[in-house]
């Protein structure tokens, strides 16, 4: 692992590092914010997963987070979205391709090889963090993400029940069976077979028996694409029919855009820091 950049910032270390990935067979780059800590101390845990065309800058650059993580003494890791370079296939459309992983382990050609987001994400990434970081606490995680993130952040805490202490997301793809973006990211990476698709979908998580205790969803309503693509309706009627606690905050006037999840990412934070003492 290299280091591209750390600067001090509220009484923390913000980082950007780079690794060779044996998942995705690519240089892959994430970002991840220290609070200072006493010697022998060990943080807890918030991964943050972005969505489609993001990298780890974005939320890192205008997230807003950094003063809610050193008050609550919580360590921010940002991954990437998707394998890049000259010899990762890519598409001519912003919503598949390269920033475009959706958080799944692709199984056609010519996306297999690289697109294994999925285990990226949910295995070598935490293994290599746990070995060059030992002062976090695997054992104390949060995760949350916005959109097509959100739909990671969802979905990776319902295949893994017990891993993380709370989940919540920004305007998630609640439901990819059901959306534009999805349909076309799943059936790109994953074949024509619906059935394979289940596994990412959160409401379809839910419906097949998955499980977390509890929920908390913030949605602009004012995003663009709130009933085509976004549709939390249908993850309240998941969430009723499993029995999971949904704390779903409709936002009069907010968008998709980063002035919303820089809005209430302190909120979120907090939430999380609840569940992660």
């Amino acid at each position: 692992m290299e280091t591209i950049s750390e600067n001090r910032a509220f009484g923390g270390t913000q980082g950007v590092y780079t690794h060779a990935s044996a998942e995705t067979g690519t240089e892959m780059q994430f970002s991840l914010f220290m609070p200072d800590h006493e010697p022998g101390a060990t943080l807890p845990v918030l991964w943050y997963l972005s969505g489609l065309t993001c990298t780890h800058a974005n939320v890192t650059e205008k997230g807003e987070f950094r003063s809610a993580c050193a008050e609550h003494g919580i360590a921010f890791v940002a991954p990437d979205t998707s394998p890049r370079g000259d010899d990762v296939p890519d598409d001519e459309g912003y919503d598949f391709g390269q920033g475009a992983g959706f958080y799944v382990d692709a199984t056609e050609k010519p996306w297999a090889k690289h697109f294994r987001m999925r285990s990226y994400i949910e295995e070598e990434l935490p293994a290599l963090i746990t070995a060059k970081f030992p002062m976090l606490d695997m054992a104390r995680q949060s995760i949350t993400g916005h959109s097509m993130g959100g739909h990671g952040a969802l979905t990776i805490a319902l295949r893994n029940p017990g891993r993380f202490r709370s989940v919540s997301a920004f305007a998630p793809i609640v439901s990819p069976l059901n959306c534009p973006w999805g349909e076309k990211a799943l059936a790109g990476y994953l074949g024509p077979d619906r059935a394979a698709w289940r596994p990412y979908d959160a409401c379809a998580l839910i419906e097949d028996g998955a499980r977390v205790p509890e929920i908390l969803v913030d949605q602009g309503e004012a995003d663009q694409f709130l009933e085509e693509q976004l549709k939390p309706e249908l993850l309240e009627q998941a969430c009723a029919g499993g029995g999971i606690a949904l704390t779903l905050n409709r936002q009069p006037g907010y968008d998709h855009s980063y002035y919303f999840i820089s809005t209430f990412m302190a909120d979120h934070i907090g939430w999380h820091a609840k569940r992660l003492a």
